[in-house]
């Protein structure tokens, strides 16, 4: 459990003079564009942060700029970029492998095509792939992309008529729905990430491949879709997004409050810091772990009230918190945003040094910033 300034892990009391020198968070907001609805969605490829989420446009110095729900801008310069394909609905979630952007959410079409709720267009140009088409029962609403495939989670019950227990995959070749890797889960999947040699799912579940006991956060096997058996965290809240490294597994959840935990590759439950509201972004850069949410304190204790009020004290800190990677502790860095809502989707990019932000905010460090932020 995660307190100002120090961090209580099996027991023992940490200061932060144990775990080294203070990590230096991301400084001020670039100067990069706004949008008109919601960013949802955020993924780096090298020098491009691409977006996806409900907009209909851009905003540049002003000024409407059209954008269906998909967009790119220049990380480094903060430009809107012309990449710009169509979808007539929500993108929920998108991830970049190879030459190609994989998008998940509530559209039609794309680019004109008919796709139901999953598409792949390419990197460069945003034209939209002919063999990629899959038909979809149910909602898709996270995706990653590795060890060949294209992993898939959501509310779904089948795909191209397959019987699919709300997770699948595709291969990230052909494009064709993989026959082996058939997993299944007795409720809806909020996120997926890969890494270490295996795929993690989060989300409203209690079992998973009809086991009991792994309530709302398992380990996959990416080939086979065996569950990791030693891998058996179990939250007492949804998980909506994770971040995978080397050693740990980052969570965020919702509740009473919310919160985001670190947990080992063996389940092991490492800290968790709480706030006054759902957490439900976090990604990783370096020694600093971001979380974002709807929150506007992060708690000075793990105890809630019953609206998820913080009981023992809190610091101010509006959607968007750094917390250190090693021990879970509050760090200074605020980049207040505003908004109901609030963050919905972070991202890192660790050559560049930056994070991004999306979500239904319409102002970040007291300035207008609508939905996308960077930080350097």
């Amino acid at each position: 459990m995660s307190y100002r300034g120090k961090v209580l892990v099996a027991g023992l009391v940490l200061g932060a003079a144990l775990v080294g020198v203070e990590p230096a968070a991301a400084q001020g907001s670039d100067a990069v564009p706004s949008f008109n609805g919601a960013v949802l969605t955020i993924a780096y490829a090298k020098n491009v942060a691409y977006l996806g989420g409900d907009f209909t446009a851009a905003i540049v110095n002003g000024k409407p700029v059209a954008r269906a729900r998909l967009a790119a801008v220049d990380a480094r310069t903060g430009t809107l970029l012309p990449w710009a394909p169509v979808a007539d609905g929500r993108v929920k979630s998108l991830v970049v492998s190879g030459s190609s952007v994989y998008l998940a959410g509530d559209f039609a079409t794309v680019g004109g095509r008919k796709r139901d709720s999953l598409a792949r267009v390419d990197l460069a140009s945003g034209a939209v792939s002919s063999t990629f088409k899959h038909a979809v029962s149910g909602r898709p609403l996270a995706v990653a992309a590795a060890h060949g495939r294209l992993y898939v989670g959501g509310g779904f019950t089948a795909v191209d008529g397959q019987a699919r227990g709300r997770l699948a995959a595709f291969s990230l070749s052909s494009g064709e729905l993989d026959a082996r890797w058939r997993p299944t889960v007795d409720d809806q999947v909020e996120t997926i990430a890969a890494g270490g040699g295996r795929v993690y799912v989060g989300g409203k579940f209690r079992k998973v491949n009809n086991l009991p006991g792994y309530d709302r956060l398992a380990a996959l096997d990416p080939a086979g879709a065996a569950l990791v058996v030693g891998f058996r965290p179990k939250p007492p809240v949804i998980t909506y997004a994770l971040a995978v490294t080397g050693d740990a597994v980052f969570s965020a959840h919702g509740g009473q409050g919310g919160r985001v935990s670190r947990y080992t590759p063996d389940g092991v439950h490492k800290w968790s810091a709480t706030f006054d509201g759902d957490a439900q972004a976090v990604t990783v850069l370096g020694d600093i772990v971001y979380a974002g949410g709807h929150f506007d304190r992060a708690c000075s204790t793990a105890r809630t009230g019953s609206q998820g009020s913080c009981v023992d004290g809190a610091d101010h800190r509006v959607k968007l918190a750094a917390l250190s990677a090693a021990d879970g502790h509050l760090l200074d860095w605020t980049a207040d945003a505003n908004g109901v809502e609030g963050v919905l989707a972070l991202a890192g990019q660790a050559k560049l040094g930056k994070i991004a932000m999306g979500g239904a905010f319409t102002t970040v460090e007291g300035r207008p910033q609508k939905r996308f932020a960077q930080f350097s």
